[in-house]
């Protein structure tokens, strides 16, 4: 069972991205204050927090612009120091947190983190299987329009029957055509079951499933 970190944790702040538990995302890190925070983080325990940019945020962003105090706790799996000393990242989630009192607020912030459990549920529950199977529908609907032809590879759906059912709802969620403001909400959630429901419902009702970002067009590339 993962454990809460020891000390406080970095927060990476973005304007336009949220995170969840079970999935990876690439980050480009070029300001210094966050190329000290990764640096530091990297000496420590590893991990940081990334959380979403309250509105107006641009308004102070060289300074301390609000956040949300959900958040998702990462942890770094590739660092790529490039030559102009900025960070190529990718990082996937832990666990969704609580952000609590700020406790360092130069050159970058940290803050102590409270874990959020989900709700439990069993993987063989006739609602959680027919759930499972509506979600697996949707993440192969957008393997097909991302390129892997009308019938997407037997191969991935057999993969996919393998993975959890927390992560495949995650993922949905994460490439699901929506807002960031839209997707802290189902992040705040604290039913799997009904997380799944409400992303493919944004899911239908857009009728369209974006890739996640791509290393060169990441978000929050301002930081």
């Amino acid at each position: 069972m993962l454990s809460a970190p020891r000390n406080p944790v970095p927060i990476f702040p973005l304007p336009n991205l949220v995170l969840f538990p079970h999935t990876r995302v690439p980050l480009q890190v070029f300001e210094l204050r966050y190329r000290t925070m990764v640096r530091d983080a990297l000496s420590g325990e590893r991990v940081l927090a990334l959380a979403l940019l309250r509105r107006g945020w641009e308004r102070e962003y060289e300074e301390s612009p609000a956040f949300h105090d959900l958040g998702c706790l990462a942890r770094f799996e590739e660092v790529e120091w490039l030559p102009n000393d900025c960070y190529q990242l990718v990082v996937s989630g832990l666990s969704r947190v609580r952000l609590g009192r700020v406790t360092r607020e130069f050159p970058y912030r940290a803050a102590r983190v409270t874990l959020l459990q989900q709700e439990p549920y069993s993987e063989d529950d006739p609602l959680v299987l027919s759930e499972r199977q509506a979600v697996q529908e949707s993440l192969l609907r957008f393997a097909t329009a991302a390129g892997a032809g009308e019938n997407p590879p037997q191969r991935l759906e057999d993969a996919l029957e393998q993975v959890p059912y927390e992560h495949l709802v995650n993922q949905l969620c994460t490439v699901i055509d929506g807002g960031a403001e839209e997707k802290l909400e189902l992040l705040s959630m604290d039913s799997v079951l009904e997380r799944g429901r409400r992303a493919r419902e944004l899911a239908r009702r857009r009728r369209r499933i974006v890739p996640p970002p791509a290393p060169g067009d990441q978000p929050g590339e301002r930081n």
